[in-house]
């Protein structure tokens, strides 16, 4: 390092420093009792962390230096230089009273030499000080996001610490104060997975091992719980489970609103009113729900004298009148006659002197009543296909059954009414019907019944065979706790089948 007396520069630069060559070198220039210093900090090539708010070059502070010392107090640690800012000290004049030091010449070098290491030692003693506020900027330059700039806001580059953006401190956002906590169960994923109360069933709930078992029916198991002092039972017998199987597959539940199942035939005779009191006993007996069945015979029919009979006379007439003035089941209860089984029944007309036919509108008129108040609407449409009712129960029939007779004439004509039902604009409700072999004769019937049940299986979806009853064939009323074991056996098959093919529909 050399220096030049004062007056006597020969570059012209008047006394100040010269650019550093490179990081670690300082040029010094001496004019007058003065000299100016300007030193640059080394900067490490993979380091170009900027603390908050201080753009790089940017002169922060000016140093006086007299007889080419330091001043005595350095500034605090949150003001310390970084490592890339540029301290520039100027030096100005003295008063005039003020002693003028002393100048090296070109024989004292390494008296200057001593003097520029002493300034250089200084300056890195700041440097070590600024360290920890290094540090600092770097943690939150980590883990402070980025303020985004508005359109009314001015925008400006950020300086960035290990390629990512650092935000001042005055900018960053307020922690946030109203996060809200909840919890939520192991396994939930949203609404989807939340239960229901209808799935908190005894099965689910109730530990098998510690549940009393209900009484066991069956002749055996009976027996055999009754000689052991009820300790031992080995469940019901086969014939009872068979029994409440079938009992859970008719009170299965129907979603939705009242579900209308007419009760076919082409030719009188055939069983199709008794048929229709079988189905609506075998629902109402198993099912919670409300069933009733409708007489919709245009003329005069007989299916309230298939089931007790009302004291009040009332009919399906009677209930088309009141249709506006309906407020409740009450309402409807004062009509309609209810059997053991807790069917409800809405007998025709018996008037012989009415000369007006039960008609399409009245129909409508019943059925949109009976949809207020019943699960299950179940209709006896009389004698033929094309009297005036059919049209308005055909559109409104959910399930079709169809009765047929054990003869050549009444199970062709059954077989006609799938036909007329598919050429007429009914081919589902064709394929999804329930044909029903009613047998009203005692014996063995002439045809044979396993090429019967052949045929209609081709054309509906199932086939169920009612045997003969001494009951039904009497033409009384129909006691559903006194019929033979395999007639009511029958008619809970037919219910079960109806309610699965309903259920079927629905989903």
């Amino acid at each position: 390092m050399t220096a030049k007396k004062n007056g006597d520069p020969e570059d012209g630069s008047l006394g100040v420093l010269d650019d550093a060559a490179s990081v670690d070198t300082t040029g010094i220039g001496i004019l007058g009792g003065t000299a100016q210093v300007r030193v640059t900090l080394p900067t490490e090539d993979d380091d170009d962390l900027a603390d908050d708010g201080v753009v790089e070059g940017e002169v922060i502070g000016d140093l006086i230096v007299d007889d080419l010392t330091l001043p005595a107090a350095p500034r605090p640690v949150d003001d310390a230089p970084r490592r890339d800012e540029v301290i520039e000290a100027v030096v100005v004049d003295e008063p005039a009273t003020a002693p003028t030091p002393e100048i090296a010449t070109d024989d004292t070098a390494e008296e200057e030499t001593a003097a520029a290491l002493f300034l250089a030692k200084a300056v890195a003693d700041r440097a070590e000080t600024a360290a920890p506020i290094r540090a600092s900027a770097s943690a939150r330059a980590t883990t402070t996001p980025v303020q985004k700039t508005t359109p009314v806001q001015k925008e400006t580059t950020m300086p960035e610490a290990d390629g990512k953006p650092v935000v001042p401190a005055a900018a960053r956002p307020a922690p946030r104060t109203d996060v809200t906590l909840t919890s939520k169960r192991l396994g939930e994923l949203g609404e989807s997975a939340r239960e229901s109360a209808d799935l908190l069933t005894p099965d689910r709930l109730l530990d098998p091992h510690r549940v009393t078992k209900p009484e066991p029916e069956g002749g055996w198991s009976h027996l055999l719980y009754t000689l052991s002092g009820r300790r031992l039972n080995i469940g019901d017998g086969r014939r009872a489970r068979e029994r409440k199987a079938l009992t859970a597959r008719i009170a299965a539940p129907l979603a939705g609103g009242a579900r209308f199942v007419p009760v076919l035939s082409r030719k009188g005779g055939v069983g199709k009113t008794t048929i229709t009191a079988l189905l609506g006993m075998a629902l109402a007996d198993a099912r919670e729900d409300r069933v009733i069945a409708v007489d919709a015979n245009p003329d005069r029919g007989t299916l309230a004298d298939r089931v007790q009979r009302p004291q009040h006379g009332k009919s399906v007439r009677d209930l088309v009148r009141i249709r506006d003035d309906v407020r409740g089941y009450h309402d409807i209860s004062a009509i309609v006659a209810r059997d053991a089984t807790r069917l409800d029944v809405l007998a025709s007309d018996a008037d012989p002197r009415v000369a007006e036919a039960f008609s399409d509108t009245d129909y409508r008129d019943v059925a949109d009543v009976a949809a207020h108040y019943y699960s299950l609407v179940l209709t006896d449409t009389g004698t033929g296909i094309v009297h005036s009712v059919m049209s308005a129960t055909l559109d409104l029939a959910d399930q079709i059954v169809i009765v047929s007779g054990l003869s050549v004439d009444e199970a062709r004509l059954a077989s006609e009414t799938l036909t007329w039902l598919e050429t007429n604009g009914y081919a589902q409700q064709a394929r999804d019907a329930i044909v029903v072999l009613n047998q009203s004769t005692p014996g063995t019937p002439l045809v044979r019944l396993g090429e019967l049940e052949a045929h209609f299986a081709t054309r509906a979806r199932s086939v169920v065979r009612v045997p003969y009853d001494p009951q039904i064939a009497a033409g009384g009323t129909i006691v559903f706790a006194n019929l033979l074991p395999e007639t009511r056996k029958a008619a809970r098959e037919l219910a079960a089948l109806l309610v699965e093919g309903l259920r079927a529909k629905a989903a």
